[in-house]
């Protein structure tokens, strides 16, 4: 998959990205708006089962590079739910610290929320964001995500007891489901 954005190219990971992804995702400012599973330090053995997790035709997600500049500078990604679930999917994303501040993130979840409802069946496409980083859920809300829910005290962060808040967007067409509830 290629994908054009005004600031970057979304496009499946290779192996040839490898020394970039390590070099750009070991950066504790990254791991700290991550979910655990995301490693700090991130290492050539991180970058290496990552990279064959998210080419392989097995895993059940979507995993893009976020190319700037010719180099595979962060990713975005579609996780789909599962059992009760099943008609959500989650999207995830991250960028080096040296590419902040410039769009390329609100940019790339804009083009790829249209992907996630034409691939996956899938009725709301949600993400979770920490309440400490204020800057992701702005590339939410201006990729059209409205704020659903705060999880109080719902997640434990290098030592933090944080909030989460819950932001939603769901498939159009569809008025019962288009207006969150608030």
């Amino acid at each position: 998959m290629r994908i054009t954005t005004p600031t970057s190219i979304l496009r499946d990971w290779t192996w040839d990205d490898l020394p970039a992804l390590v070099r750009n995702a070991d950066d504790p400012r990254v791991a700290a708006m991550m979910r655990d599973g995301f490693p700090s330090p991130y290492t050539e053995e991180d970058g290496r089962r990552f990279i064959s997790m998210a080419t392989s035709p097995a895993t059940p997600g979507l995993f893009l590079a976020i190319e700037v500049g010719g180099e595979a500078s962060g990713g975005v990604g579609i996780h789909p739910l599962s059992d009760v679930y099943r008609r959500t999917a989650e999207i995830g994303y991250w960028l080096s610290p040296s590419r902040w501040g410039r769009g390329i993130v609100t940019d790339a979840v804009r083009a790829l929320v249209p992907v996630a409802f034409a691939t996956y069946d899938i009725v709301r496409l949600q993400a979770g964001v920490f309440s400490n980083n204020p800057a992701s859920g702005k590339v939410l809300e201006k990729s059209g995500f409205a704020r659903e829910a705060v999880h109080r005290h719902a997640v434990t962060k290098n030592g933090r007891l944080l909030d989460e808040v819950l932001y939603v967007r769901f498939r159009t067409g569809n008025p019962d489901l288009d207006t969150p509830v608030r």
